[in-house]
């Protein structure tokens, strides 16, 4: 008599999310305003705003873009905000930071936009390991969204889970 091996985890009904789908999979690019600066130190508006000019802003085009300045310098608030004009036409998004920052801010922002009733009354795992470092402030935020609508939500893989949530 032959056994029939059941796989139990595919029939728990329990589904999985990978946070990586939600990461950022258009380019990020850095705009260094060190590299726009009077010996890289000094920003003086005339010049700044005649070197802007001067950008071919199209290589922007459809990436995200953390704009950042990598020197000492002290820069006004009103740069950032002229640069951000320039990159509007072009970048998908841009924040002030490190692409690190920024590629968490994409995540959050896509995770935001998760449409929740699919996922009603249902067993989440929220896969742990992969191939991309994914910030615990993802993790924090998909079970923040999740929760309302969840039947459970684990952390792991299907095999093997720790609890975060049960609905009472």
């Amino acid at each position: 008599m032959q056994e029939t091996i059941v796989n139990r985890v595919a029939e728990s009904g329990i589904v999985t999310i990978n946070l990586e789908d939600f990461y950022p999979k258009d380019e990020i690019l850095v705009f260094d305003l060190k590299d726009h600066l009077f010996r890289g130190l000094l920003l003086k508006e005339k010049e700044f705003r005649a070197a802007l000019i001067t950008i071919d802003w199209s290589v922007y085009q459809q990436k995200n873009v953390a704009i950042t300045c990598t020197s000492d310098a002290i820069i006004p608030v009103w740069a950032y905000m002229l640069v951000a004009t320039y990159l509007g036409p072009f970048a998908n998004n841009i924040m002030v930071g490190t692409p690190g920052l920024l590629a968490e801010n994409i995540l959050l922002q896509n995770i935001s936009q998760v449409d929740t009733t699919t996922f009603t009354d249902k067993r989440i795992v929220i896969k742990g390991c992969g191939d991309i470092h994914i910030p615990e402030s993802a993790y924090a935020a998909i079970t923040f969204r999740l929760k309302p609508v969840a039947k459970s939500i684990m952390y792991g893989e299907p095999c093997s889970t720790v609890p975060v949530y049960k609905k009472k």
